[in-house]
This record gives structure tokens, sequence and C-alpha cells, in this order.
């Protein structure tokens, strides 16, 4: 497989900084919860909670749908819920991408059972060429077409998650 460079660290850290700051300003003088999903939005969602300059409590969600293929299984099992609670606060959920929006919309459904008194979405990559549902992003870091991007968090069967920038994977996968 062959990779290409799509996203630099530098342009990178520049859009996380001014997501933190955007989401700190909407957020200014709430109790802001910060809610990760794992395991793609651990790089995107650390370096964010440390560029937001606000107090933040943190947890985190996890859920599959890709298992080791390419495609999504269009099956969205929730593996780990939040342990804090999140009623009457600001929640910004994190996600790495917002690709079919199966599993975001899932997420966003269980995190809205919880009361929020808002519930906003950040995403890093929001990528829409297999959009299967609408999910409203408020907070986008990059806009692609198309492609399997890697790195940054984003991985192929668990692998490229520790690049420090996004690249297109090129090649034949399994589906």
């Amino acid at each position: 497989m062959q990779m290409q460079l799509l996203i630099s660290k530098e342009a990178i850290k520049r859009r996380v900084r001014e997501l933190a700051s955007q989401i700190a300003s909407d957020h200014s003088g709430r109790e802001l919860v910060l809610v990760g999903i794992l395991k793609g939005a651990v790089f995107f969602f650390s370096d964010l909670a440390r560029e937001l300059g606000v107090p933040a409590r943190i947890d985190f969600v996890r859920a599959a749908s890709y298992g080791s293929l390419s495609t999504s299984s269009g099956t969205v099992t929730l593996i780990k819920d939040i342990e804090l609670s999140v009623e009457n606060r600001s929640v910004v959920l994190v996600e790495d991408i917002v690709d079919t929006g199966l599993t975001l919309a899932c997420i966003v459904e269980e995190l809205k059972k919880k009361n929020p008194l808002s519930l906003k979405v950040c995403v890093l990559v929001d990528k829409l060429e297999r959009r299967k549902v609408e999910i409203p992003v408020d907070y986008c870091g990059f806009r692609i077409e198309s492609g399997f991007v890697v790195g940054y968090g984003l991985d192929y069967d668990e692998q490229y998650r520790n690049l420090s920038e996004i690249y297109a994977l090129q090649g034949d996968f399994p589906t």
C-alpha cells in the first residue's frame, strides 16, 4: 500500500488550536465536559484538551463498527459508556472522523438520553463520500471528499494511528 501526505502536522496543530479557541469561546462560563471516542480520537482529543485554556472534565466512550475491514459493518456496538454525569452540562463529543455517520449518530443518541445542557460534535476529519446518516458537525478540523485516511489516530486495521500527519492510504483493501 502507498501513502500520500494529505495534512501536515503543522496544519493539524494550527487547526487544533483554532478549534480549541472556538470551543472555549462558545462554552465560556459553563461547565464543559469533553467526551472522546476511543480509540481513534485519542491524539486529537489530547491535543484539543490541552489547547482549550479553560477547565474541562474529560471522559471517553468506545464504539465499534469497522473491525478489520475498510468499510463499516453497518452495526454499531457501544463497548464503553461514559462514567461522568453530563446532566445539565455542556458536552463536546470529540471524534477522529465522521464517515458513514452511523457510529457518531449512535453515540449522539446515547448521550442525549443523559440530558446534557448542550451537545456539540467536534471532528478532526469530515469525510463526505459514504455518508449514510446526516450528523450535524459543530466543529470540523478538515473536510475531505473521499479516500481512506490514516495517521494522527486514524487507522487501518489498528495500524498507522501513531503517525503525526494524515495520509491517504492507497491500494487494495479487503471489504
